[in-house]
């Protein structure tokens, strides 16, 4: 088709052009255009015989393909009754065997069949016998297990034993400190919001006294107020005896201005807590080796340095309550 108007504007350029080239041109022209539709018309026949071929080829593929599929499945039907009857032969040959096998036993006679039979009778001792080595094996293995058990169990009931002692002297203990709590409270009841406080950590009592309830400024000399409650809570320590007691001095971060023995706060907070010291030993029931001193100086502070309330507050001497811990290590010990 597209061939045809190819050839159809070559005839109407063809026309176009008659008027104005010269005749010899025209004739070229026409030549050309005679050729070129006598090879249209060749091509046009090869193709058509080409379709032609191409539909007959089309009907022999599917003859082909029919033909294949029913070899195909000739093929596989036989391959079934192949392996059918190759499984028919196997069972036939077996078969065969042991009907030869049954008649070999009958000809041989008796006496084979009963060394057989001993055989396996000696056989069957011999994996008994290795049996009851196993299980006496087993039976010994597990005495030992048991008395390991029984060995584990008597340390696991101890350890619970020694774990429930603990937890009643813990207990004990936690009763104590809270009394004791009490009763520091109660002696110096009056020194409430005037410097002192008392406080209950990690199982301890901690009574916190401000410089301006003991001491002048820069000094370590206690003045009489502070005598007073430092007094006081020596009566209930005199009647508490299994009590340890730690006296910690404490300070601001400003350096010590101060002369004489004095060199810095190191010294200030030690003889702080040695004067408080010397007034609790006034009491004869006291014990001294009960008593502990110690100067922290400013590197224990319990509030800021930057301001003057929190230097006020880590101006301070602590009094530090634990009740003895010997029944405690004692149990710790076993």
């Amino acid at each position: 088709m597209k061939k045809n108007k190819q050839f159809l504007i070559v005839l109407v350029v063809s026309g176009m052009l008659l008027s104005c080239v010269p005749a010899r041109q025209y004739q070229n022209l026409e030549a050309r255009a005679n050729e070129n539709q006598e090879k249209y018309e060749k091509l046009k026949d090869a193709n058509r015989l080409l379709t032609e071929s191409n539909a007959e080829l089309e009907g022999r593929l599917e003859v082909l393909e029919d033909k294949y599929r029913q070899a195909d499945a000739e093929y596989q039907e036989s391959s079934k009754r192949l392996l059918k009857s190759k499984e028919q032969l196997k069972r036939c040959e077996e078969n065969q065997e042991n009907l030869l096998g049954q008649l070999a036993k009958q000809q041989k006679g008796s006496a084979r069949e009963t060394k057989a039979l001993l055989d396996q009778i000696h056989k069957t001792q011999d994996d008994l016998n290795l049996r009851e080595d196993e299980v006496v094996r087993l039976e010994q293995d597990m005495k030992r297990r048991m008395k390991k058990l029984e060995a584990l169990q008597n340390e696991i009931s101890q350890r619970d034993k020694r774990l429930l002692e603990l937890e009643r002297a813990l207990s004990r203990k936690d009763e104590a400190v809270m009394a004791l709590k009490s009763k520091v409270m109660d002696a110096l009841i009056g020194f409430d919001n005037k410097g002192l406080s008392i406080s209950n950590r990690n199982g301890k009592v901690y009574v916190s006294m401000d410089e301006k309830l003991l001491f002048k400024s820069g000094s370590y000399m206690v003045d009489v107020r502070g005598a007073q409650a430092l007094n006081q809570l020596a009566e209930v320590l005199s009647q508490n005896k299994d009590i340890n007691i730690v006296i910690e001095g404490h300070t601001d971060n400003v350096p010590y201005k101060g002369s004489g023995a004095l060199k810095d706060n190191w010294d200030l907070s030690v003889k702080r807590a040695t004067s408080i010291v010397r007034i609790l030993s006034l009491n004869k029931g006291i014990d001294p080796q009960r008593m502990t001193v110690a100067g922290r100086s400013k590197y224990l502070p319990i509030e800021t340095n930057a301001t003057a309330e929190g230097r006020s507050k880590n101006r301070r001497t602590e009094i530090i309550l634990t009740p003895k811990l010997d029944e405690l290590f004692q149990i710790l010990g076993q």
